[in-house]
């Protein structure tokens, strides 16, 4: 069927999903050698690794994190844009928004990544995302964002910086005040270029494998997230509904949601749930079309599957609604294999982002690694502000990946390393000039991305 779908793409199609793809796994890949140093820093500069084997064994982890992660993070950024609006609107409106978000968000990061400046590939991605939505809002009306859950996710991109930085001075006070053996406050340079003693190394390889792998599960999330939006938008007859999903297993949950409900269910107006489980049964009528080869029918199926989420999703959290634990438990089971049937990244969308990630990871780490390790304090950093900093990022980071919440794994780390500094010798201990640069950075990346991705996309809007 795919092929049959690529078969029946106009060639300029084509041509601008082999585009956009080849667009999609370049941001994945900026986005590795970029965010590299978050995990490499640490065992470089403590002489834990040497460099070639830190980015090397950083980049397997980046790898094994998008392919292990899940897609919740992949989700949020999709549900950023009018998804289900995209696949009904005329290709060329689809390719305006794609190249808007990827052209803003590759140039800024390789901009940021040249001047040697920790810059979130998240702020990045989403302030692009925003501003091509934006420009979609103006030019159409419509849903163009969706504020509720750009709002979750810009909550987190604030508090999670702030959560590193005091979590690391809180952590690098109880390791000074319990640990008696004071090696691991020693400055690596004290040490004659020597590597730290074993039980060190092991600390600080664990970390970096941690913050690798939640890396690659966040971050490389980000990108399956923009090239499921690129597949959905180019190719909706194919990607609009999940392919490995079968029709007898959706009607299965569907009888299995409606066995539950039955005795709940009330006649008209008086249900305060009837206009949510009537889509139940609109939803089975239009069933068959998950087999149909045509476009529209499978568009159709899904918006009206997503229609019942969203009716469903808050009735879910009401203990009226289904007071039985048995039909309650069988309702949220059939309800997670139709959510499956739209919620979902396909095995080829993974692979390339796993592999983009992680062979970017292997490249180009060195300028952002001078500045985490060099110039954010004014002393070098010991093997507990490493381990600590390296710690709490990745606990920051895999918990938000486990709300589905992208968060700026630059900045939380970046924000420890500057914690842990402070923690060692106050305020006095930042390099001042660093810290400016990193805030501008944090303050310009929103607003920039936003207005060059509303450039962008008035730009193609024009060409196209």
């Amino acid at each position: 069927m795919l092929q049959q779908a690529l078969a029946e793409l106009p060639t300029h199609h084509l041509i601008f999903l082999i585009l956009a793809v080849i667009g999609v796994c370049a941001f994945e890949f900026v986005n590795g050698f970029h965010d590299t140093a978050n995990a490499v820093a640490t065992v470089i500069y403590t002489k834990s690794l040497k460099p070639l084997a830190a980015v090397i064994w950083s980049g397997s982890w980046n790898f094994l994190g998008v392919w292990l992660g899940g897609i919740a993070v992949a989700m949020s950024i999709m549900n950023l844009l009018p998804v289900n609006e995209m696949l009904s609107m005329p290709q060329g409106e689809n390719i305006s928004i794609v190249f808007a978000v990827l052209l803003t968000a590759i140039s800024w990061n390789l901009a940021t990544w040249y001047l040697g400046i920790p810059c979130s590939s998240s702020h990045t991605l989403i302030g692009a995302i925003l501003g091509a939505g934006m420009g979609f809002f103006w030019v159409h009306g419509g849903n163009g964002i969706n504020w509720h859950k750009a709002q979750e996710i810009g909550l987190s991109l604030l508090l999670s910086p702030a959560f590193g930085f005091s979590s690391v001075i809180l952590l690098l006070f109880l390791f000074k005040t319990f640990i008696k053996n004071k090696e691991i406050f020693k400055d690596p340079s004290q040490n004659n270029n020597k590597p730290p003693p074993i039980w060190i190394r092991f600390i600080l390889l664990t970390t970096c494998t941690l913050v690798s792998f939640f890396h690659g599960n966040n971050d490389g999330q980000k990108g399956v997230g923009i090239m499921m939006i690129v597949l959905l938008a180019i190719l909706p007859g194919y990607y609009a509904l999940n392919p490995q999903v079968k029709l007898e297993k959706l009607e299965a949950a569907i009888a299995t949601m409606r066995d539950a409900t039955n005795e709940y269910r009330k006649d008209g107006l008086f249900d305060p749930h009837y206009e949510a489980l009537n889509t139940i049964d609109i939803l089975e009528k239009e069933l068959p079309l998950l087999e149909s080869k045509n476009q529209t029918d499978r568009v159709k199926i899904r918006q009206t599957i997503q229609s019942f989420a969203k009716k469903i999703k808050p009735l879910l959290e009401d203990p009226n609604f289904i007071p039985d634990p048995k039909h309650q438990r069988e309702f949220k089971h059939g309800f997670a294999i139709l959510k499956d049937s739209t919620d979902y990244a396909p095995v080829e969308a993974i692979l390339m982002i796993s592999l983009s990630l992680g062979f970017g990871t292997m490249i180009g780490w060195r300028r952002i690694v001078v500045t985490i390790g060099e110039k954010i304090g004014k002393t070098h950093l010991t093997y507990a502000q490493g381990a600590i900093a390296e710690l709490v990022a990745a606990g920051t980071i895999g918990l938000s990946s486990g709300f589905g919440l992208p968060v700026s794994t630059t900045h939380v780390l970046s924000s420890g390393i500057a914690g842990s500094m402070v923690g060692m010798g106050g305020v006095k201990n930042l390099q001042k000039s660093t810290i400016t640069t990193i805030a501008m950075a944090w303050l310009l990346t929103l607003p920039v991305t936003f207005i060059g991705a509303l450039g962008f996309y008035y730009l193609f809007q024009w060409i196209l």
